[in-house]
C-alpha cells in the first residue's frame, strides 16, 4: 500500500514540479509501453522498492544506453529519487509509485524486461510474517513472463532465512531460472550493484550480504 511519509520542502518540489516529467502513472490492467515511455527501445531494467533511490540513480549515470524504471510506494523515496534524476542530469529513469506485484503482474508485456533488481526488501523476520515477504510464488511467475531469456533476477539480503528462502523459490522454478552462479551457491557480490546506505551499515555491524542472480531461461 501506498506510504507518505514526511517530506522535506525540496522533496515537495520535486514531486511537484519534476513528477510530471518522470513519474509513471498507472492504471491496473493497462499495460505500459516502455518505448513510448522512455522514447526509444533501449533494454529497460525495473528496481523493486528503491528506497532512497541513490543506487538506482548511479545505475542510471553508468548505463545511459539502459533505461530503468523504479516501483516504491514510499513518497519521499520517490522526491529524494526525483531530486537525484535532476541533480544528475538523467533522462533513463523514470518512477511508478504503485504496488509493484501489481505492475509486474498486470502492467507489464510478456519479455519486456532485461533485468529486475530487489535489493535489501523487508526481511518481515517473524514466522506469522513471513507470508508479507514481496518474493513469493506468485511474483516469481510474474517475473518469469516479463523478463526476456537471458534476462536477470537480481536480488540481495543481509537476512539469511530469506536468501535461503529466495534461492529455495527460484531453485524450485529450474524450469524458468537457471542460477548464474551454479546449483544451491549464492552469487558473489557483483562490483557493478551499487552499495546502498542500508548495505554499508550492515556491513558495519559485521552482517553478511547475499546476492542471488537467476538468469530467465
Amino acid at each position: 500500500m501506498l506510504r507518505e511519509g514526511h517530506l522535506t520542502p525540496a522533496q515537495a518540489r520535486a514531486c511537484n514540479l519534476l513528477w510530471p516529467r518522470f513519474g509513471v502513472t498507472w492504471n491496473p490492467g493497462e499495460p505500459l509501453d516502455l518505448p513510448a515511455l522512455f522514447g526509444n527501445p533501449n533494454p529497460v531494467y525495473v528496481e523493486i522498492g528503491f528506497g532512497n533511490g541513490e543506487p538506482l540513480a548511479e545505475l542510471a549515470s553508468r548505463h545511459p544506453d539502459r533505461n530503468y524504471l523504479g516501483i516504491e510506494v514510499h513518497r519521499p523515496g520517490v522526491g529524494h529519487l526525483l531530486l537525484e534524476i535532476e541533480k544528475r542530469g538523467l533522462t533513463n529513469l523514470r518512477i511508478c509509485r504503485h504496488d509493484a506485484v501489481e505492475v509486474l503482474g498486470q502492467g507489464l508485456a510478456q519479455a519486456s524486461l532485461a533485468g529486475v533488481y530487489l535489493f535489501f526488501p523487508d526481511p518481515w523476520p517473524k514466522q506469522r510474517h513471513h507470508k508479507r515477504r514481496i518474493l513469493q510464488p506468485r511474483l516469481v511467475t510474474s517475473l518469469a513472463r516479463v523478463i526476456r531469456p537471458g534476462g536477470v533476477f537480481h536480488a540481495a539480503t543481509d537476512w539469511e532465512p530469506y536468501a535461503q528462502q529466495m534461492l529455495e523459490l527460484f531453485t524450485n522454478a529450474g524450469d524458468l531460472f537457471v542460477n548464474a552462479a551454479g546449483p544451491g551457491a549464492f552469487h558473489p557480490r557483483p562490483q557493478a550493484r551499487p552499495l546502498t546506505r542500508f548495505e554499508q551499515r550492515g556491513m558495519r555491524l559485521g552482517h553478511r550480504v547475499r546476492d542471488l542472480i537467476f538468469r530467465r531461461r
